[in-house]
């Protein structure tokens, strides 16, 4: 891509999300307060070019390891639970003074996965957001793993800052790691590793390369970071992988500069509340559908009716996201049930005409409605 394209693209920026790992934020002894005091000067200087910034911040575990003089990431969750309470407030000190120094104020969010996966608190949140950004605030968000299992066990702060880029209604995602952006392998065990400096589309490929080049202090590695720029990019938001550790990466990249892996969006994304469905909220369940279900709802973009429907797995609520798959098991979409999984089982292979007489009452006519339903295979075309 020509040094134009790109800054073509970073001029339009009006709000971006910035995620910082933990191997760009911590030192042998802890924070690295030069990388702190760097990034948020070039988030200042970007403020007072007219953009907003919300950061999102990985480090309050390895800020608790150099606090307590651990060498390594302890296994049990109780352990890394306590970890991050001990380091979040660390964390946050650090940002508070490093932004306060140069006259700008900071909040700190501290997010589950479940904050975000029910409807409700999803549009509080990004209100939430909204309203610290009107105030001239910088939000900083990380996962509250001291109270979230979950999270520690599965989640990271990559798969956050895409889900925060969808919330904010951001129009780039910066990853900064401790790596130049996207090799062909791991630059840091093989000396002749490429750069790849412009992604089009995420292909088997492309996951390859970035499975190949493994995380160190964070859960990541570089694979949640190209899962996280592949999400972003279906929403229509392009994406950039960096290295944090170079002084004023922010700076550069906004100037133009060709650093890191830019991801390009897709030309045609997915609605707001289909990217919710697909990414954030958490699967509760599966359905399995027959191949006449299949068809209407790949080929001719029908709804999930209960006559289609051959097996429910799981127990699951009213507006909980749930897998449809076929009679094979491969995926065929995720969508929000009108159903709870008891009654589904109850109507499974019935008319929707007949729903009333078997359940005794009636919420819609379909079990799935088109709009509250992703498919699988169309993700890339932006459904």
């Amino acid at each position: 891509m020509e040094t134009g394209s790109r800054i073509k693209i970073l001029k339009s920026v009006r709000r971006v999300v910035v995620k910082v790992g933990s191997g760009v934020l911590t030192e042998s002894n802890g924070l690295n307060m030069s990388i702190v005091a760097d990034l948020a000067a070039d988030i200042c200087d970007l403020k007072r070019k007219g953009k907003e910034v919300v950061l999102v911040s990985s480090g309050a575990i390895a800020a608790g390891l150099r606090k307590m003089g651990f060498s390594k990431r302890p296994q049990s969750i109780s352990q890394q639970q306590a970890m991050a309470a001990i380091g979040q407030s660390i964390l946050m000190m650090a940002y508070e003074e490093a932004f306060g120094n140069l006259g700008h104020k900071v909040a700190q969010i501290l997010a589950t996965r479940d904050d975000l996966t029910n409807r409700g608190r999803y549009l509080n949140a990004r209100n939430t957001l909204f309203t610290l950004l009107s105030w001239d605030v910088t939000p900083i968000i990380n996962e509250n793993d001291t109270v979230a299992v979950d999270e520690i066990k599965f989640g990271d702060n990559d798969n956050l800052s895409a889900m925060i880029t969808n919330l904010s209604e951001a129009n780039l995602l910066i990853n900064l790691t401790n790596i130049d952006g996207l090799f062909d392998k791991d630059p840091r065990v093989n000396k002749d590793a490429t750069l790849i400096p412009v992604v089009e589309k995420t292909s088997r490929k492309v996951t390859e390369y970035a499975s190949a080049i493994p995380g160190f202090l964070g859960k990541g590695g570089m694979e949640s970071k190209v899962k996280a720029a592949q999400k972003v990019a279906l929403r229509g938001v392009p994406a950039i992988i960096a290295n944090g550790l170079k002084p004023h990466i922010l700076n550069d990249l906004f100037s133009g500069k060709e650093e890191g892996t830019l991801f390009l969006p897709r030309e045609v994304p997915l609605r707001s509340k289909k990217h919710w469905i697909a990414f954030t909220k958490s699967p509760k369940g599966e359905i399995v559908i027959d191949h006449g279900a299949e068809k209407a709802l790949a080929e001719q973009g029908k709804s999930l009716l209960p006559s289609g429907i051959k097996e429910v797995k799981g127990r699951f609520s009213i507006g909980n996201s749930v897998i449809l798959v076929n009679e094979k098991g491969r995926e065929i979409a995720v969508g929000m049930v009108n159903y709870h999984s008891s009654d589904i089982i109850n109507i499974a292979g019935a008319k929707s005409s007949e729903i009333e007489a078997i359940l005794g009452f009636k919420n819609d006519d379909e079990v799935i409605h088109r709009d509250n339903l992703v498919l699988t295979e169309k993700m890339d075309q932006g459904d």
